[in-house]
């Protein structure tokens, strides 16, 4: 049966997810973008899709692969070509509201962005654990709540995770002591001389001694 999908207007509500899902919505949502397809009617094609084994929408058919409990696998083509093809999480297909919809606001106001890149350093998408003397710009996606953490000096510090993003891809950066009140959900921020570590099994951006942040546009929520 298909869902009811909700229009809501305004920002999205910027709800925690897995890395994994992440990506996966973020290159749906480029997918949809790039060939002019409204994302509830993209969102509803894999639905249809699950439930009729093909489905249509614009210049691309959807075709379901596999179904077992826990993922569909879909096939993406345009004129007998391969797009791509990906597993997607039962729990996504069962959301009440179109989880690409926030995706596709993410990347339409991220645009600008993409035009400075050059300008402002490196993108997201071209870092690698190691590197060092990086400045970027992104806009905020969430900020965690802070956490106490003992320094090797022997005093706590204050410490939030912050997700970043740009139109190539997702970082988490990582804040400390008075850094971590600089920046809110949506504020766009520059961020020089940083450097990319390996934390936890995924990478992380750090701001240094020498390193700095700041906003250059607050959020509209401020």
């Amino acid at each position: 049966m298909r869902h009811e999908l909700e229009s809501r207007r305004g920002r999205p509500n910027g709800r925690h997810r897995s890395q994994v899902d992440i990506r996966l919505l973020e290159y749906l949502a480029r997918v949809s973008m790039k060939y002019g397809i409204d994302s509830d009617k993209f969102f509803n094609s894999f639905l249809d899709a699950s439930q009729h084994q093909e489905s249509k929408c614009g210049k691309l058919s959807i075709e379901c692969r596999v179904r077992v409990k826990d993922y569909t696998i879909f096939l993406m083509t345009r004129d007998w070509e391969v797009v791509g093809q990906f597993r997607m999480p039962e729990y996504l297909l069962n959301e009440k509201t179109n989880p690409l919809k926030e995706f596709t606001f993410r990347l339409s106001t991220m645009r600008p962005l993409a035009q400075e890149a050059k300008s402002n350093g490196y993108k997201i998408g071209d870092l690698r654990t190691g590197m060092k003397r990086l400045n970027i710009k992104a806009q905020v996606l969430e900020v965690s709540q802070p956490i106490q953490i003992a320094t090797k000096f022997g005093f706590y510090n204050n410490v939030i995770n912050a997700l970043i993003a740009d139109e190539t891809g997702t970082i988490k950066l990582s804040l400390l002591g008075s850094q971590t009140k600089m920046v809110s959900v949506h504020d766009v921020i520059q961020i020089e001389n940083a450097h990319v570590a390996w934390f936890r099994g995924e990478r992380q951006l750090r701001i240094g001694k020498y390193g700095k942040i700041g906003v250059v546009q607050r959020s509209r929520d401020a």
